[in-house]
This record gives C-alpha cells, sequence and structure tokens, in this order.
C-alpha cells in the first residue's frame, strides 16, 4: 500500500493532530516550541547566537521524549520536515489560544 502524500500543511495538519494525542505529549510540544520562541528572542536581544544553537535542542529535545515515551510513534519530522516544523508553531499557538485542548477526548 503506498504512503500518502500531503500536498498541502492544511492537508497535513489533521494527521499532525492525529499523532499528537497524549496529553504529556502535547505539554512537552508546548513547553519545548515555546523554549524555542523565548530561545530565539533572546539571542536577538543579546545579540547571542548560544540562544540559536539551543532552538532544535530544545524543541525537538521535548517533541522527540513526547513522541518516543508518551505516544509511541516517529515523530512527522522524519518523513515531512517542514510540515512538521510548521504544525509545531501551528499546535503552540492553537493550544495557547484555547482552539486546541491539551486533553484529546478518544473516540
Amino acid at each position: 500500500m503506498a504512503e500518502k502524500r500531503f500536498k498541502s500543511l492544511k492537508e497535513f495538519y489533521p494527521y499532525y493532530l492525529s499523532e499528537h494525542t497524549n496529553t504529556t505529549s502535547r505539554v512537552l510540544h508546548f513547553i519545548g516550541t515555546g523554549l524555542v520562541v523565548l530561545a530565539f528572542f533572546t539571542g536577538f536581544m543579546f545579540h547571542n547566537w548560544l540562544f540559536f544553537l539551543a532552538m532544535p535542542v530544545l524543541g525537538y529535545g521535548f517533541a522527540w521524549v513526547g513522541h518516543f515515551f508518551f505516544e509511541k510513534n516517529k515523530p512527522a519530522t522524519f518523513k515531512y520536515p517542514g510540515y512538521s516544523l510548521a504544525s509545531d508553531f501551528i499546535l503552540f499557538y492553537d493550544l495557547l489560544t484555547g482552539k486546541q485542548d491539551f486533553v484529546v477526548e478518544k473516540d
């Protein structure tokens, strides 16, 4: 069976959400992405490139712990790096604004 190829971020995002249903994983993603945003602005404000180097470690570190230990799946980053990165920020915003919940209702 052929693997589905996504043609747009809008098409990919529902798949991304289906891979992020564990509450602890969502919290870890939220923390990691929040730290990435904080590191970016801190690095920019203080002209310190070490904060920029820390960004992938912070973001992927928290997210991958969520996937490997709580979701028990492989991060979408490995197959869809661009869509996955964009979706991380969309989910962060959606969680921050209440459009998405940290706790996903199971069917």
